[in-house]
Formats: structure tokens, sequence, C-alpha cells
């Protein structure tokens, strides 16, 4: 079969990891974080939750240097703990990146109409209590057809436009930071917390979020088999992609909350846009809005190519029908795969906000659970590939494991409720589409025929490093 295409370059690795998921929604959602939280809670708390997901980055940095192949966390989690770990980390990943690309389909248009009214113009339906009309539709489809477009004739395209709209959010982000040193006060920033809110208990509610803001690292670890780069450079990019995820956030944050007092941004309805355009700046105030479109556009597009490489990764292995395992001859794009995800993400975020919202809060438990799985791997593969060379190493050692604690810590807040900490699920809808993924997941499992050929199923799963896995495997 044909083989993808190595056409990522560090830059373009970097721009789908961090630009990959940094999203919209804390632009304007700052304001409420400062209330519940305070500054200093919102701020540090994500710092926290980006140094345990630096510790999970670590073993995906290892795992991806050691066996650096599409959708990797499907391959490392068959190689080293067997089968059903393998297609439980692809189908949980699926289920994570899906309900957030079927979230952004509705989200597009309802982030425009915060500027253009006419969005919420002509209703069509309404799921879940929040309406869906024409404009908002319209605009969300349109869109995933762009970006479905941009990777149909390759990756290289759509990364050389992630680069470039990241880099326009960076200036933004550079002139918000120099426009609050200009105008605005250390007083506003201090006190970091108001009297009613202890520093310690609001810092903690906060580290949870803050793990998942910065899970862009496994987009880069998903799309190592087109990458130009030695494995060990591409195991660097996976965590280099943590640390520019918090810094922008941090920079953006800290500068909503020095350009005017942080318990003024409280009250806020638009958070950092709100901010800026009362500091009287309003030009930063549109470019705050701005970086929210450009967020939600390039984590719509590093999900979508991530997403097709989770399926590709699973029907290689025979873990989802084979048929979705080709690759296009001329462009090395895995057009069934993308053609797979489109659907799924039409047919699902016509439900609207109001639906797919559910399936977006399970998807913090998906997440959990395949961080928890990589690094079992990540522990398991030098057992059971004793002799495989691994050019990048998580040091220290025990690190890994630490972020293993921040993925069960995503799971138990996400199930069971925890007070002080407003992660838990809804009861019943979230529940039972979590409830509904797993057996889902466990009957298409079961149905699954197991290859009649394991070693050739084992060879187009790995590729080229299929002889090499076999000398390093201990005897």
């Amino acid at each position: 079969m044909a083989e993808l295409k190595k056409s990522l370059g560090l830059p373009s690795l970097i721009a789908l990891g961090v630009a990959g998921v940094v999203g919209s929604s804390w632009i304007y959602t700052s304001s409420s974080f400062f209330a519940d939280l305070g500054a200093g809670g919102m701020i540090i708390g994500l710092l926290i939750g980006a140094a345990l997901a630096a510790c999970v980055a670590l073993a995906y940095g290892e795992m991806t240097s050691a066996v650096p192949r599409a959708g990797g966390e499907v391959v490392w989690g068959y190689t080293s703990l067997g089968r059903s770990a393998g297609f439980a980390t692809g189908w949980f990943h699926i289920g994570a990146y899906i309900s957030s690309l079927a979230f952004y389909v509705t989200a597009f248009g309802t982030l425009l109409a915060k500027y253009i009214p006419a969005m919420d113009a002509i209703p069509l339906y309404s799921v879940g209590g929040a309406p869906v009309t024409l404009p908002v539709l319209a605009a969300g489809l349109a869109l995933t057809l762009v970006i479905f477009g941009l990777n149909w004739f390759g990756v290289s395209l759509g990364a050389q436009i992630q680069v470039v709209l990241f880099g326009a959010m960076l200036l933004i982000g550079a002139a918000l930071v120099i426009g609050a040193l200009v105008v605005g006060s250390p007083a506003n920033l201090w006190p970091m917390w108001t009297s009613e809110q202890p520093p310690v208990a609001s810092t903690l509610r906060m580290v949870v979020p803050g793990i998942t803001y910065v899970v862009g690292f496994s987009l880069v670890a998903v799309l190592a088999e087109e990458s130009s780069l030695s494995p060990r450079r591409v195991g660097r990019a996976v965590v280099a992609t943590v640390g520019c995820a918090a810094a922008f956030y941090t920079a953006v944050l800290l500068a909503t909350a020095y350009v005017v007092p942080w318990e003024d941004v409280a009250g806020m309805d638009l958070g950092t846009i709100d901010a800026f355009t009362a500091a009287g700046l309003p030009l930063l105030g549109l470019g705050a809005f701005l970086i929210a479109v450009l967020g939600l556009i390039t984590s719509f597009l590093g999900l979508f190519v991530a997403s097709s490489r989770v399926v590709l990764a699973l029907a290689r292995s025979r873990l989802l029908p084979h048929g979705l395992a080709k690759v296009d001859e001329r462009s090395g794009v895995p057009r069934r795969a993308l053609l797979f995800i489109l659907v799924v993400t039409v047919a699902l975020g016509l439900l609207g906000p109001g639906a797919i919202i559910w399936f977006l809060d399970a998807g913090g438990v998906f997440l959990g659970v395949v961080w928890f799985l990589v690094v079992l791997a990540k522990y398991r593969l030098p057992r059971v590939y004793p002799g495989l060379d691994r050019t990048y190493r998580a040091r220290p050692t025990f690190l890994p494991a630490v972020g293993a604690l921040g993925a069960v810590l995503v799971i138990v807040f996400t199930l069971v409720p925890v007070p002080g900490v407003e992660m838990s699920l809804q009861w019943p809808q979230e529940y039972l589409i979590l409830a509904a993924w797993v057996v889902l997941g466990a009957v298409l499992f079961a149905l699954t025929p197991r290859p009649t050929d394991p070693e050739r199923a084992f060879d187009e799963m790995v590729g080229p490093l299929a002889g090499t896995l076999r000398e390093a495997k201990r005897d």
C-alpha cells in the first residue's frame, strides 16, 4: 500500500500542535474564570495543569521517537499492550476528536454572531434547548468543506495555512501584551484573588481544565509519520508544543488582567475582548476576537487531519474496516479516512451545540483514558522490545507517571462530582453518551474479525519499522 508523504517540518508540527487545540472559548470565557477563580487561580492553575500535561508529553515524545507512525497511540498501544489496548486508545481518541470537530460546525457561526447579529436569524430547529439557525449552520458547513478540501490534496497545504494563521495569532497576542504594558498597570493585576476566593482552592480548581488546554502535543505524535524531521527532533517537538501553548495562554491572560482591573473583567461578557475595548483599545479588542476566530479555524484544521490519521491507524491494524486504510498513490492522503471523518463530523454537527456539548464534555474522559494507556505503553515498551532504540528519553523517568496521575484526575473529576470542581458530567445525557460510546466500541471490537494473516497486518500497521521491531523484540 502507498505510504503517507513526509512533508511536515518543525514550524508545521509546532503550528499544528499548538494552534490545533488553542480554540476560541477561553478568550471570551476568561471573564467567567476570573469571577469564579480569580486571575491568579486561572493563570497559575493553568500553568500547573500544563506542567502535568508536559509529563504526559514526555511519554509521547519518547514513544514518538521510537515508533514514529501515523495514529501513534494506536500503534503504541497495540505493540506494547496488545490488540485490545490498541483499539481502546484509537476508539477513545476518535471520540475526543470527533466531539470537538462536531462542536466546531456550529461554534464558528455562533462565534461570528457575537459581532454579526444576523447570524441568529432564521431558526431551523432546536436540540437540547439550543436553537440552530440557517446562517450559523451554513457558515459551519462551509468551513467544514473548506477544511476537508485543504486536506484532500495533501497535508502540506493545510499545514502551510496553519503556520500563517498561527503566525497571525502570535502577532496579535504580542500586540495585546504590548498594549497592556503601555496602558495597563500592575495595580490592575494585584492582588490576584479577592477576599472571597481562597488562593489554593481556586488554583486547584483550574488544574484539571488547564490540562485540557494544552493537549496539542498529541497531534504532533499522530502526524509523526508525515514529518521530515528525525525521530529525535519529532520527540522534542512533542514536548515543546506544551511549553509554546502554555506560554501563549499565559501571556494573553496576563495582558487581560493587566490592561484593566481584572475584577472589572470578571463582570464583563466577552472577557479579553471587552477588557481591551474598555481600556480604550478597540482595535486590540477586535484583535482578541480575531484570535478566537483564528483559534477555532486552526483547531478545526488540526483535529480534522489528526482524526483521519487515527482512523487510518485503526484500519491498518484491522481494528476498523481495512478499506479505510487506503492511501492515495499520487497525493499520499488517506482520502477514505478523510471522507469518514467528514461524514461523522457533519452528521453530529447538525445536532447543534445543545447536543454536541454533551459529546464534548464526555471527551474529557476519552482523553484521560488515552493518556493513561500511552503512559502504560511507554513503561511497557522497553520490556517488550528491549533492543529498540529510543532516541528521545523521558527524564527523569518517573515524570510520565506523574502525568498519568493527571490523566486519572481528569477521569475522576469528570465522572464523580467533587465539591468545588465543576467538571462532572450532566446526568443523565452525558453519562448515557459515555456509556453508549463504550458499549459501541466493545461491540465493534467483538465483531471485528482477527486478521487471517497477523504478520501482514502487523507489517502494515508499523510500516518500515516492522523489521526493526522484530529484531528488537524479546525472544
